[in-house]
């Protein structure tokens, strides 16, 4: 039992550290073009991005499962030319995580963004600074409580994911069986010991990480006022 209980919470941390990393460098491009550009079809991307927050989990998980099932001419396509299978694997629970967290990440940075006020890109412009450079040394120095929000929101929520890892990635043990399924396992073969070990681990896990959050962004915003 000690050995699956680590296992599973190894597992599940595995899953929410690679999609967070994953999600920082696909949202801080995408929240920043959100936040700057007047496109016409702005909306349409914006409610792309949005639509896992009001999409059922387990209708999103759905079509994953058929995006990427073998039995389907795209999936067959992934497996015939790099030999990808993602239904039911690892890799698949980080593809459906990914999918599922990116408005947790885009939205606070994307927010942070647009409070920025305009004179100061105008600025590193003037003195020369590429829009590169203006990103990475200028801007996002200046959005840290946004970033460290979207991260740990994002971490936080792939951890507690239920219908997007069991629809895409099932229940395999070792492989896919993360905390909140193990959760539902136990509950239902009415074993509620075990299934608290996996509950408070969570609880407690999840306050610690929104505690370190709220205390350092009162420490930023300290700063800030400095």
């Amino acid at each position: 039992m000690e050995d699956t209980f680590f296992q599973t919470m190894k597992l599940t941390f595995e899953l929410a550290t690679v999609t967070t990393l994953i999600l920082l460098f696909i949202a801080i491009p995408l929240a920043y073009f959100l936040s700057q550009t007047r496109w016409i079809f702005k909306p349409v991307l914006e409610a792309l991005v949005s639509l896992p927050l009001v999409l059922p989990p387990s209708v999103l998980g759905f079509y994953l499962l058929l995006a990427f099932s073998p039995k389907n001419s795209f999936g067959v396509w992934l497996e015939q030319n790099f030999d990808i299978r993602l239904v039911f694997s690892f890799e698949g629970l980080v593809v459906a995580s990914v999918i599922f967290s990116l408005p947790f990440m885009v939205h606070p940075i994307q927010s942070g963004f647009a409070a920025l006020p305009k004179n100061l890109t105008y600025a590193a412009y003037t003195l020369g600074k590429s829009k590169m450079n203006t990103l990475f040394y200028v801007l996002l120095p200046n959005i840290r409580s946004s970033l460290l929000t979207g991260i740990v929101i994002s971490f936080a929520h792939t951890i507690g994911e239920f219908g997007v890892v069991l629809m895409m990635g099932g229940n395999i043990a070792g492989e896919t069986r993360v905390a909140s399924i193990a959760i539902y396992d136990e509950v239902e073969a009415l074993n509620y010991s075990v299934a608290n070990q996996y509950a408070l681990t969570l609880f407690i896990i999840s306050f610690v990480i929104l505690l370190f959050v709220y205390a350092l962004n009162k420490h930023f915003m300290r700063q800030g006022m400095q």
